[in-house]
C-alpha cells in the first residue's frame, strides 16, 4: 500500500516538465509564424471624390412621315345643300282664269244590243228533290205487331214518328212525334229500326239522306 504511494507522487514532477515543454514550443512556433511588420514601412491613404453622373436625355420625337402629317392637316370642308326650288323667269304673257263653261251635259247611253255572240245565258236551275217513298215490296211490313199488354189494357191510338232513311233504304234514325202510351211508341221503335224500307230520296237523280213522317195506328178488332 504504501509503495504505490509513493510511485505516484514521484511522477508528477516529470509530466508538469513535459506540459511546459510543449507549451514553450507551441508559442515559439506561433511568434514565428505571425507577419513581420518593417521599422518605417510607408502607409498609403486612399481618399475619394463624389463625382455627379451625367442627367439622361430625352429621346428625341421620329419624325413622320409627310403622308401622315397631310391626312392630320387636311380638314373636311362643311357639306351645304343647295336650294331645291328651281326659279325661272317668265317666258311668256301672264295666264289669266278660264271662263265658267257652263253645266256640263251627257248623252245618254247606247243600245248594247245582243250579248257577245248572240248566245244568252239561262239562270241556274234549282236542283229536283224527291222524298223518300216506301218500297212496294215491303209495304206489308210497316204495321209494327200490337204489344200483348197494350191489348189487355185496352189501349189504342196512333203513333207518329220521324224516320231519317239512309241512301240504302234503311231506317238510321227514329225520333217519336206522338204517341198514346209508351208501349206503343217502343214497339213503333223498335219494328221501324228492323223491319222498315224505303226508296231513299234523291237529288237530281243521285241518292241522299232524307227524312220522312210515318204515323201507325193501333185498333183493337172483336
Amino acid at each position: 500500500m504504501y509503495a504505490d504511494r509513493y510511485h505516484s507522487t514521484a511522477s508528477r514532477p516529470a509530466g508538469a516538465g513535459a506540459a511546459l515543454l510543449i507549451s514553450g514550443a507551441m508559442i515559439l512556433g506561433l511568434y514565428y509564424a505571425g507577419p513581420t511588420i518593417m521599422p518605417g514601412s510607408i502607409t498609403t491613404v486612399l481618399t475619394g471624390r463624389n463625382i455627379p453622373l451625367p442627367e439622361p436625355t430625352p429621346p428625341k420625337p421620329k419624325p413622320q412621315p409627310p403622308a401622315e402629317q397631310a391626312i392630320k392637316s387636311r380638314t373636311t370642308p362643311p357639306i351645304t345643300q343647295p336650294d331645291p326650288r328651281v326659279v325661272l323667269p317668265p317666258t311668256g304673257p301672264a295666264i289669266g282664269t278660264t271662263p265658267d263653261p257652263g253645266p256640263v251635259t251627257f248623252d245618254p247611253p247606247g243600245d248594247p244590243g245582243p250579248a257577245s255572240g248572240g248566245i244568252t245565258v239561262d239562270p241556274p236551275r234549282a236542283p229536283v228533290l224527291v222524298s223518300a217513298a216506301v218500297d212496294p215490296r215491303y209495304a206489308d211490313a210497316l204495321q209494327p205487331p200490337y204489344p200483348p199488354s197494350a191489348i189487355r189494357g185496352g189501349i189504342e191510338g196512333s203513333v207518329k214518328v220521324r224516320a231519317l232513311i239512309g241512301v240504302d233504304g234503311r231506317v238510321k234514325v227514329i225520333e217519336v212525334v206522338k204517341s198514346p202510351n209508351d208501349v206503343l211508341a217502343d214497339a213503333t221503335r223498335r219494328h221501324a229500326l228492323a223491319r222498315w224500307r224505303f226508296k231513299p230520296a234523291t237529288r237530281d237523280g243521285i241518292p241522299v239522306e232524307g227524312w220522312k213522317t210515318m204515323t201507325m195506328r193501333f185498333q183493337i178488332v172483336e
